[in-house]
Parts: structure tokens; sequence; C-alpha cells
């Protein structure tokens, strides 16, 4: 019989995941005498194999000697005394099983400088990939110590849902600011700050013992998977549904009808009669307008061609000049208020998103009037002694591409 050489069974794990080990991790650490660790009292596995049974023993690392004051070689100090002592600990027991934990990232390489002409193997056994989400996980138990009624944030605790919906608003708004004008990196950090605001909400809920993390994702997972039985029951949808194009494919479903199907069904759940039912009135000016205007366009209340819309402008626009004129504050103002209305119809029939158009004119504004503040700066001139035929100039300067 060919003689078993001595083994150092390194095991991965992850802090995220602390209990999820693969089958060949649990056999690696159920059949080993001992398993040994840096720190039992912070590893994050540490809790779930104890209660599975298994021994756990800190491993004390090995003296370095002269000979092995190698500057050449991998690993810190403190890693190259753990590899030393699990190498010593192999070869004297046969086979020495370490638990690897947030501390370790170079004690595997160290182990194998260790190891070179001792005659000790090393065994390495990875975790499986992890699913996705496994940081969302983390960012909730971050939350959950935020808010401990004992160790947690004196902030995080004061706050409640009514007190956190600014944020969630703020937030909600410079994830849209980053979309439109900022790099993925930008993008990345608002979506994490909104998500923090849904985490955060949910961690409030569970402190009131009314719901949790797993109630608003289960809710909404169940939703998707309701609303889209062409994926996940049995209706079909075609390629060409999924990528958004108008047309069907061979027995399947255009985005279209897909839409279709999801208003339909979210009428049925929610069991509303009304056109308007389930919009908020709390929403933007423009965002209420057309999100009024779109719902009721499925009715049937629709311009057919460009130039209803069009004429509608025009004549809201007479009406505001003629309540100007009559000087009633109130009719002026709702007058304006028909005129927006009739301009949403109008950037709707012309497939553009009114809200997005007027945060492009405000940030094309906000552009050029700092430009007019520095041209009239540079002129020596002080706005505030400006006449409007030197407004007029700067403006129509500051609009041109060549300035």
């Amino acid at each position: 019989m060919t003689p078993v050489a001595p083994t150092v069974v390194l095991v991965e794990t992850d802090a995220g995941l602390p209990g999820l080990l693969p089958f060949q991790a649990w056999d690696a650490l159920g059949t080993a005498d001992v398993v040994l660790l840096r720190d039992p009292d912070v590893h994050p596995s540490a809790p779930h194999l104890h209660f599975a049974g298994i021994d756990l023993v800190a491993l004390e690392p090995a003296t370095l000697e002269r000979a092995d004051l190698d500057l050449t070689r991998p690993g810190d100090p403190t890693d190259r005394k753990l590899a030393k002592a699990l190498v010593q600990r192999a070869r004297t027991d046969g086979r020495a099983v370490y638990l690897l934990g947030p501390d370790d990232p170079g004690l595997p390489v160290a182990v194998g400088s260790a190891s070179q002409g001792t005659g000790v193997e090393v065994e390495l056994v990875f975790l499986a990939q992890q699913p996705a989400g496994v940081e969302v996980l983390r960012l909730v138990d971050v939350m959950r110590r935020l808010r401990d009624p004992d160790d947690g944030c004196p902030w995080d605790l004061e706050q409640d849902h009514a007190t956190l919906v600014r944020y969630l608003i703020e937030e909600t708004y410079e994830l849209v600011d980053a979309i439109e004008t900022g790099t993925d990196v930008d993008v990345v950090e608002e979506l994490g700050d909104v998500l923090l605001q849904v985490v955060f909400q949910a961690q409030v809920g569970a402190d009131r013992r009314a719901f949790t993390i797993d109630d608003v994702a289960r809710g909404i997972a169940d939703k998707l998977e309701r609303r889209h039985p062409h994926v996940f029951a049995d209706g079909t949808a075609s390629p060409e549904a999924r990528s958004g194009a108008s047309t069907p494919g061979a027995g399947g479903l255009t985005a279209a009808e897909v839409q279709e199907n999801w208003d339909r069904l979210k009428q049925d759940e929610k069991r509303r009669q009304g056109p308007f039912d389930g919009v908020p009135d709390a929403l933007p000016g423009l965002v209420l307008l057309e999100t009024l205007q779109r719902k009721a366009a499925k009715w049937g209340f629709r311009w057919d061609d460009l130039a209803g819309p069009v004429a509608k402008v025009r004549e809201e626009l007479d009406e505001v000049e003629a309540a100007a004129a009559a000087g009633d504050p109130d009719h002026v103002a709702a007058e304006v208020g028909d005129l927006v209305g009739a301009v949403v119809a109008l950037a709707r029939r012309l497939e553009v998103d009114p809200d997005e158009a007027a945060r492009a004119a405000a940030r094309r504004f906000r552009t050029r009037f700092e430009r007019v503040l520095r041209d009239a700066a540079e002129r020596e001139l002080d706005p505030a002694d400006l006449d409007r035929s030197t407004w007029l100039e700067l403006w129509e300067r500051a609009r041109s591409p060549e300035s």
C-alpha cells in the first residue's frame, strides 16, 4: 500500500454566507479530529460548526527560526508562523484541517511556500460559486447592527418610516441625476444609497415586528412571477418581446402585449375600477400629469396625430394671455396649468418624457446662466446694473455653440 502523504487541508469560507459550505468542505471538516482556525471567537462560520458538533481549536503560531527569516517568502510574519505550525501539525498527525477566515487572504500562499521540501501536500477546498446578492445580506446585517438598541447608532435608532421619506426621495433623485449625467461609478454609488433606504425601512418594520426584508423581497418576487406568466408559467414570450420589439415572434408576445397583460393582471389583483386608481397625488407635477394622461390614453383619450396637441398648446397659450389681461391671479394660475398639461400631451405624442426634458432644460439653463455671469465678469459688468438688451445679448451669446 502506498503511504498517504501528510496533508494540510485549507477550507475556504465566506463571511457573507458563513453557514453555506459545499459537501466537500463539510466532508473535510467532519472527518477531522479537530478543525484549526485563527480565532474561534471571531470566525463567522464558528457558530455553525459548533452547532454541527465539530471541535474548533485555535492554531498556535510556530516560532520562526533564523532559517525561516527569508524575505523572499510570501506572507506577513503572522501568516508564515501559522503556515509553519500547520505544516508541523500535518507532519505529526498526518492531516491538519484549517478553516480559512476573513483574516487569512495570504495564508494559502504562505502554506504552499512553507510546505516546499517537507513532503507535505496542500489541499484547498474551494467554495462553490456564490449566488448574486451575497453582499445584500451583509448590508442587512450592517443595518441590523446600526439599529441595535444597545450598541447601535443613536441617529439610526431615532428614525422611523416617516422621517426616512425625505432621504428616500433625495436619494432617488440623486440616482436619476447619476443615470442622466454621471458615470457607472456614480450610478453604482447612488443605487447603493437607494438600496440602503429600502433596507433601512425594512429594518424599521422588523423592529416593530411588522415585516422584514424577506417579506419585502418575497412580495416583489412573487409579484414579478405572477405578472410574467409568459416567462414563469404557461405563456410564452418571443425574443423580440424580450428585447422590446414591437413585432411578435412565432407564437410569442410583443413588448406591447406583455405590457397589456401586466396592466390587466394588476387591475385584477388590485380590484381597481377607475382609470386613475393607485396614482398618488404626491408625484411631481410633470410626472403626475404624464401618468394621468398615459392612463387616460389607454381608455382611448389621446391624439391620433401631431396637429391636435400642437393646436391645443396654441389654444391654451391664447387663454393664458387672455387671463393675464383680465388680471385674475387664480384664473391665470389655472390657465398656466392647462398650458403645462397641453405641453405634456405634446411631449407624449412626440414620445418625449416631459419630466426628463424639463430636467435637461434646467441643466441647460444653469449652464447658460453661469456662462452669462462669467461673460459679464470678464467685461467688468455688474449684473445688478444690466439693462434688458445687455442681458439678452449675453444670453444669446451663452446659447451660441461657439461661445
